[in-house]
């Protein structure tokens, strides 16, 4: 489909689903945003909704500005895929025991490893470059420094909320492991820290929303929140790079023989220097992922819809940007008044994963139709390969 303009905004504000369907307090903050002076533009995707500060499902173009909270807290967060030589005739019939296997190597919710992992025992994993990227912690805003024993036994490890790791087949029945995680506590911790510096800054204090604080060019306050930003954007890199890596390790021993493709990686909550109508701009998807021509993508729906890899199509209307996944319709809290655990075997019947009160707030009713949103967005992406999950494990 074609866009929309959001009426009574300062900047265009083109959005990529019905502006009729999309909750008042998501639209208030998308007029928010397009009132601040420095914004150049927003694309609204078919996913979005409401977020703290900034809707979920935006990328925003600002003139040499940045708001922390239009990146989010989980910087970086974003989703990572790899095809196997598999296919769904080989995997093992008990599904449980390989997911077991699966959650004994990779942390969930707020574990953490007993010791941080060595990427150089890792099969796949590219170990060029991480020292240099641990001795830059020492350089991060001071409040974290203590965090970096933490953060080094966090790296490897999938949190909780929306985030999974799962094993699909495609429709060409070839198995694939796809992650979906980000910076962890690390980066949460960077992003609240700097959104508090940005709410103190003089030329945020008339501004329709304290959330909309945003740092300018020139001054150390954007200086250290870029770094701190890029730093956090390449841990959650390596967190999927690792996870993968012991993903597949287990697979090797359940599965000898079997062999890899090159992975595929893209952040969803990030910054971007980028170039549009010949203005060069600071570009900041938050759930929304990057879809240049020809550039590889990843839209999943929720733990019993399955994912989309995807081919951006380069449209520059929308700042050659794609939806980050289904989009929630409904809060955590409102689905766990309306759904059971019941409710929730029953949407996921099939799918070896957790089916007990503490993730009836992931079921998929809460979440979007994912065919519906992909329809939406038919001319910023094409559909690669659609995968269905056998085994979600979610924190």
């Amino acid at each position: 489909m074609s866009y929309s303009l959001l009426p009574g905004t300062a900047a265009p504000v083109r959005m990529w689903t019905d502006p009729s369907t999309v909750d008042g307090d998501a639209l208030r903050q998308l007029r928010n945003i397009g009132s601040l002076p420095w914004v150049h533009g927003i694309a609204v995707m078919p996913d979005v909704h409401l977020g703290k500060g900034a809707t979920v499902g935006s990328v925003i173009a600002m003139r040499q500005a940045v708001a922390p909270a239009a990146v989010g807290v989980d910087i970086g967060c974003g989703m990572s895929a790899v095809r196997t030589s598999l296919t769904a005739a080989q995997l093992p019939d008990d599904l449980g025991s390989l997911r077991s296997a699966i959650e004994a190597v990779v942390p969930v919710g707020f574990a953490a490893h007993d010791d941080p992992v060595d990427p150089r025992r890792l099969w796949g994993v590219k170990t060029a470059g991480w020292a240099e990227f641990w001795h830059r912690f020492g350089g991060l805003h001071q409040g974290v420094r203590h965090r970096q024993v933490r953060a080094m036994k966090q790296l490897g490890t999938l949190g909780g909320g929306n985030h999974f790791c799962e094993v699909c087949v495609d429709t060409s029945d070839s198995v694939w492991v796809l992650l979906h995680s980000g910076s962890r506590n690390i980066g949460k911790e960077l992003a609240e820290r700097h959104m508090a510096v940005a709410r103190k800054l003089p030329h945020n204090a008339d501004l329709p929303d304290r959330d909309l604080a945003v740092f300018v060019a020139g001054t150390p306050e954007m200086a250290a929140y870029r770094r701190d930003l890029y730093w956090a954007q390449e841990y959650a890199r390596r967190n999927r790079e690792l996870m993968l890596a012991l993903v597949s390790g287990v697979l090797r021993a359940e599965l000898p023989g079997i062999r890899f493709d090159e992975p595929i990686s893209c952040h969803h909550n990030y910054v971007a220097e980028e170039t549009y109508d010949g203005v060069e701009l600071l570009v900041t998807r938050k759930g929304a992922i990057r879809a240049g021509r020809g550039e590889l993508g990843i839209i999943p729906g929720s733990m019993g819809t399955g994912s989309y890899l995807v081919r951006g199509l380069g449209n520059t209307d929308a700042f050659v940007s794609a939806s980050h996944g289904a989009g929630r319709r409904m809060s955590r809290t409102k689905a766990k008044q309306i759904y059971r655990e019941a409710d929730l075997a029953a949407q996921t019947a099939g799918i070896e994963c957790r089916k007990d009160a503490g993730v009836v707030d992931e079921i998929p009713a809460a979440y979007k139709d994912l065919d519906q949103v992909m329809a939406q967005q038919s001319d910023l992406v094409e559909v690669v390969q659609q995968l269905r999950q056998v085994i979600c494990i979610k924190g």
